[in-house]
């Protein structure tokens, strides 16, 4: 498949590498755990009030991304918030509400690069904030091979303690990439990463080529100094409408999720096979 970014993307073969994704404004439009908010409310989880609250910090989101500070805010406000649910149905509610709430605010260009780095035969990880419950099923939608990302204490009751096992920002994200990097083989020199956030600066200056998509202020000052490329992704479109590749049968992959917390909703262990397509 030939796409608008196509050029970007050599094929190589030896050593391995990886194609390292941010998920929030990168490949999907908007913030994965928050849109989950009213799907969340309905299963009794949280109140109007929350939603309402939700909803803003989704709008301050979209607006104008959110720098440290304003993520250090959201993760204990949505730790807190946590407390006390259930993990399995927590489960329940994003594997219910997954298609309808993910699929049609998945980037078209952000799919594209993903089948592009595939067929390059490039592994694809999604690396990213948000918690482990909602990352890692909209990983498997998107076919990625592995997932980081936060992931949130269950007590032997199977309920969220609202305490962080593993924190998957900034500085962080980097080191689960360099840890990735020396158990799988991969060449960083060699590798792609792609993100919105100035956040994510030391993800993206782990690996040789870095890109910056619908960049923050400080990240495309960044891009500019360096000059890396910058992308602007604005199709949101459904996959089945777009990915012939998923009319073939996919093959199996391995997911190696690190981590909850932050902007997560709820982190919980959730471990599903990956799947993705050849393309032709």
């Amino acid at each position: 498949m030939v796409g608008a970014y196509a050029q970007a993307v050599e094929n190589h073969s030896l050593p391995r590498t990886a194609a390292f994704f941010d998920l929030d404004k990168t490949v999907i439009a908007k913030s994965s755990t928050l849109t989950f908010s009213k799907s969340f409310y309905h299963g009794g989880l949280i109140n109007r009030r929350d939603v309402l609250r939700t909803a803003y910090t989704q709008f301050v989101f979209l607006a104008g991304g959110a720098d440290h500070d304003q993520m250090e805010r959201m993760r204990e406000y949505l730790s807190a918030l946590c407390r006390g649910w259930n993990v399995r149905q927590v489960q329940e509610i994003v594997a219910e509400t997954l298609h309808d709430l993910i699929d049609p605010i998945i980037y078209d260009e952000a799919a594209s690069l993903i089948e592009e780095h595939h067929t390059a035969g490039r592994d694809v990880v999604i690396v990213s904030t948000s918690g482990a419950e909602v990352v890692e099923p909209i990983g498997e939608l998107l076919g990625a091979d592995r997932v980081v990302a936060t992931r949130m204490v269950v007590g032997e009751d199977g309920c969220f303690t609202g305490e962080v096992e593993y924190y998957a920002y900034g500085p962080t994200k980097a080191e689960a990439i360099r840890e990735l990097a020396a158990t799988e083989g991969y060449d960083l020199a060699r590798c792609y990463a792609y993100s919105d956030s100035i956040t994510d600066l030391p993800m993206l200056e782990a690996v040789g080529h870095p890109h910056a998509v619908n960049p923050d202020r400080a990240l495309r000052r960044e891009a500019v100094a360096r000059s890396w490329p910058i992308l602007d992704f604005h199709r949101p479109v459904r996959l089945k409408q777009r990915i012939p590749a998923l009319r073939v049968p996919p093959r199996p992959a391995l997911v190696a999720a690190a981590a909850v917390g932050a902007a997560a909703a709820a982190g919980l262990v959730w471990y599903a096979s990956r799947r993705r397509a050849p393309v032709a």
